[in-house]
């Protein structure tokens, strides 16, 4: 009985903490698809700048005293096809959240394909090293919940920069606590996958930033652009083309 009041007490902490994440995450709601007027940039919430700013450049140091040597060591001693089997398989893990992520969008074809595709890869792909799906003609399209809750309407809410991880939203974050409260694994798999990711991109990650006058504002746009382009599954929205006033000699020639 101890046990029961124990697992229940466990399973109403992590209701209210996931209630209050989207409560937080979900205090206003925007269509993320509807395009600002013309002419007009939406702007970001960052209204932790001030702090945002100062892990921003912890991270920067991190990177550049541990997290790029070890990079570098592991693409010095490690051949290629070992680097992109280790590629594959982090990237196979991911494909039960994104099927999950696509159901809540009602995206059930995209969720079928990453189901098949998780069976097909760590089966005949060899626990996920080599990616056979993707000859077979499943392409990979990644979806994630913060993705999920972006599609049915949630606004990303204040920009946040998390130590070592770097930028995100409120709503991405929520949806990363969320499901590492009801599985760790995925989160796990999401860190790997982006250290995996940083290695592969490296050199264009570090290019994106050089020589910029202000980084934090380079990687923090460069992050809500990529979300907003993920949120939309690729199609950018279209802007509505202003109103010209006519001419009088056009009017006359009608």
């Amino acid at each position: 009985m101890f046990r029961c009041a124990k697992i229940c007490a466990s399973g109403r902490l992590v209701l209210s903490l996931g209630l209050a994440f989207i409560f937080i995450a979900g205090s206003s709601f925007a269509d993320e698809k509807t395009p600002p007027p013309p002419g007009e940039k939406k702007p970001i919430n960052d209204p932790l700048e001030p702090l945002n700013r100062v892990t921003s450049g912890f991270n920067s140091v991190v990177r550049g005293l541990i997290i790029d040597p070890i990079v570098d060591g592991y693409q010095a001693v490690t051949p290629e096809p070992v680097q992109e089997a280790v590629s594959n398989a982090a990237s196979n893990l991911g494909e039960p959240i994104t099927a999950v992520s696509s159901l809540l969008q009602g995206d059930t074809e995209n969720a079928g394909t990453a189901t098949r595709r998780f069976l097909i890869n760590t089966t005949v792909g060899l626990g996920g090293t080599s990616d056979p799906a993707t000859d077979m003609g499943l392409e990979q399209r990644e979806e994630d919940l913060g993705q999920a809750f972006g599609a049915n309407g949630m606004a990303p809410g204040p920009h946040i920069v998390i130590p070592i991880f770097g930028p995100s939203n409120m709503r991405d974050l929520t949806g990363d606590v969320l499901t590492a409260l009801t599985n760790p694994l995925p989160l796990a798999v999401k860190a790997a996958s982006g250290g995996v990711n940083y290695s592969d991109n490296q050199d264009e990650i570090q290019s994106m930033t050089a020589g910029a006058l202000d980084p934090y504002v380079v990687e923090r746009d460069s992050y809500d652009q990529n979300r907003v382009y993920e949120v939309n599954n690729g199609v950018v929205p279209l802007f509505d083309l202003p109103a010209f006033a006519e001419h009088e000699n056009d009017k006359a020639l009608r």
